[in-house]
């Protein structure tokens, strides 16, 4: 009988061999084999509860079975419950140690429990044991990503995808490792083939990193829709619930991976304080971590509650938020950190929102609205979003103006800069730095004598490899001088040494622009094709300072050599921005939250109304 379920197996007729299992166990309800097999049948039915069943039945009869232990685990992991899964996975690997699977999935565990170096371990044992496993190499590409070793993270991801060129998405994320750690040989024709092979609609790059380098509104859609459809494609069954008649406060959850000190709530801090709690219950879903950092008491005091969903299963968050009885949740990561989009992808709430960690559409029919204004998404680039644009007046972006700069007046001696000479800045993350970029800065640097560039120190390649290609223009490498990493306060503080703030093409800085602006340091930006790429233009609109948007190249170079070489001009606009930092509209949270507010009732006031989403324009005051 046990043949006919392996040959039912073979040709993958899962029913025929759980029909055929239930007879068996029903017959021998202690043989081992037919409930092991019982339970590989579940698991591969996506069925992990009842997997456990019969995989703990028969653990009583044969405890010492690696192979168990190893299936138990693959079902406690489908369940995210890895530290269950992590005791079986442990088991496994003590009762066959050379079985490079168990070590390959005992990492992934350990890694989805954030224990990096541990995980890291484990892929180096699977790779001992069969050095071309690309799924082990992947995940040890991941683990460096993380640990922000991103030298070894890219020889990682090479080594998989020589092993498995087809791999999805594994040639976009070589290409954004290359751009992390400004690796610029061959790029220009890597990024064709990333680009060619999009349009092919072959799944070669996520859309995150994607960004960093695309001019097209058209193929970032393309790399949102096909991200989506591979990774988090709508469930089956939704959970939506209808919003009960009768006048009371609009429920808001925001879930994120960053409630803490991170560029997500750098800017939302004062939103989340600013809300209306007479009208809103406002919720934190945190998929992320507790940093004992200075926003952190604040957003607990901003918050009616603030819920840990870190290790908690999908389920159990679709359950929560239809226990708060959430009205409108708020994506604040899309395809960027700590996410948990496949819990949007059941549209547990009835309005589910995209905003700010990932500036662009996120290509799922799931999701309801993109919070916007007319300057980064303008009304004709519409079609590229999935989403309904709720606009926003003014800027899209939210600011906090209760963000403190640091008393000490730095010098730039203290800071490793020359006694004189201009001195241009940028604080972007390195990745955003692009050839056609940097070979802008490089005539900028050659127009101004004395002049040098300041930039954030992110990781080691990235310091060698933009000295040596300064040098290659014709540039000492001495003019490149890097930044080491700052707590936030002596970070803004350090900007009042720089004279000019240098945006980045065609991803421009987003918080950084905001950090720049807010410790009144000029930004010159260059507006680009695409919403990333017209953020900083966003933001100096917003703070009345529409004389630092370019719209080319030229203009951009012009401008910052105009500048430097003009510094009566330049201090006017400096005095201006002195003026406008608390009186026009980029800073004032307030005013910001009423309007996302606004927007946040319009969406909520359609939906009662059984009309489906639609854009939205909020006017200003």
């Amino acid at each position: 009988m046990l043949q006919k379920v392996f040959d039912a197996l073979q040709s993958n007729k899962l029913g025929e061999a759980e029909l055929l299992l239930k007879g068996i166990v029903q017959l021998e309800p202690h043989n081992p084999e037919a409930l092991h097999l019982m339970g590989i049948v579940y698991g591969m039915q996506g069925r992990p509860d009842d997997a456990l069943i019969f995989l703990n039945q028969c653990l009583e009869f044969t405890p010492d079975n690696p192979l168990l232990h190893f299936n138990i685990a693959k079902a406690f992991s489908s369940l995210q419950r890895e530290s269950d899964a992590i005791q079986h996975h442990l088991k496994a690997v003590e009762l066959d140690p050379v079985n490079q699977d168990a070590w390959l999935n005992y990492g992934r565990s350990l890694d989805n429990l954030r224990q990096r170096e541990d995980a890291l371990d484990c892929y180096e044992r699977a790779i001992a044991l069969k050095p071309d496993l690309m799924e082990a190499w992947f995940n040890k590409g991941k683990i460096f990503g993380e640990l922000k070793r991103y030298e070894e993270a890219l020889h990682a991801y090479i080594t998989a995808y020589q092993m498995r060129p087809s791999e999805p998405f594994l040639l976009g994320i070589i290409l954004h490792y290359k751009m992390l750690i400004c690796d610029w040989q061959d790029l220009e024709g890597l990024c064709l083939k990333v680009q060619q092979d999009l349009r092919n609609h072959e799944k070669v790059v996520e859309p995150f990193g994607f960004q960093g380098i695309s001019r097209s509104e058209s193929d970032l859609l393309l790399a949102a829709k096909l991200f989506v459809e591979t990774r988090f494609p709508a469930a089956k069954t939704t959970s939506v619930r209808a919003i009960e008649s009768g006048e009371r406060k609009i429920r808001i959850a925001y879930l994120c991976g960053e409630f803490r000190d991170q560029a997500t709530s750098v800017l939302m801090a004062g939103v989340y304080e600013s809300h209306d709690h007479q009208r809103f219950d406002v919720y934190a879903l945190d998929n992320g971590w507790n940093d004992g950092g200075k926003l952190r008491p604040r957003m607990e005091k901003a918050f009616k509650e603030i819920i840990n969903i870190s290790h908690m299963t999908d389920q159990l968050v679709i359950q929560l938020i239809q226990d708060l009885k959430i009205d409108i949740l708020v994506n604040l990561n899309g395809y960027f950190g700590e996410a948990r989009q496949n819990i949007f992808a059941h549209h547990v709430a009835p309005i589910q929102v995209n905003y700010l960690g990932f500036p662009g559409t996120l290509g799922a029919e799931y999701m309801d609205y993109i919070i916007a204004d007319s300057f980064v998404i303008p009304p004709a680039s519409r079609q590229f979003y999935v989403e309904k644009v709720a606009y926003l007046p003014n800027t899209y972006q939210a600011n906090d103006s209760k963000r403190v700069i640091a008393d000490q007046k730095l010098t730039r001696k203290e800071l490793g800069l020359p006694e004189s000479g201009f001195i241009f800045c940028c604080f972007n993350n390195s990745y955003k730095i692009t050839p056609e970029t940097f070979d802008g800065w490089m005539r900028i640097l050659k127009a101004v004598d004395a002049s040098i560039l300041w930039l954030i120190e992110d990781n080691a390649p990235a310091v060698r490899n933009l000295k040596s290609e300064a040098l290659k223009r014709g540039i000492s490498p001495d003019r490149i001088i890097f930044a080491t990493r700052l707590p936030l306060p002596e970070h803004l503080a350090r900007h009042q040494v720089a004279n000019l703030f240098l945006d980045t093409l065609p991803y421009n800085a987003h918080t950084t622009a905001s950090d720049a602006l807010w410790a009144e340091l000029p930004v010159v930006t260059c507006v680009g094709d695409t919403f990333p790429g017209r953020v900083a233009a966003s933001l100096l609109n917003a703070i009345g300072l529409n004389e630092l948007i370019t719209y080319s190249q030229e203009q951009y170079e012009s401008l910052a050599i105009e500048l430097a070489t003009h510094p009566q001009k330049l201090q006017l606009i400096k005095n201006r921005l002195h003026a406008n930092r608390l009186t026009k509209p980029l800073f004032n949270t307030a005013l910001f939250t009423k309007h996302l507010e606004a927007a946040y009732t319009q969406m909520y006031q359609r939906y009662r109304e059984h009309l489906v989403p639609d854009h939205i324009a909020i006017e200003a005051d």
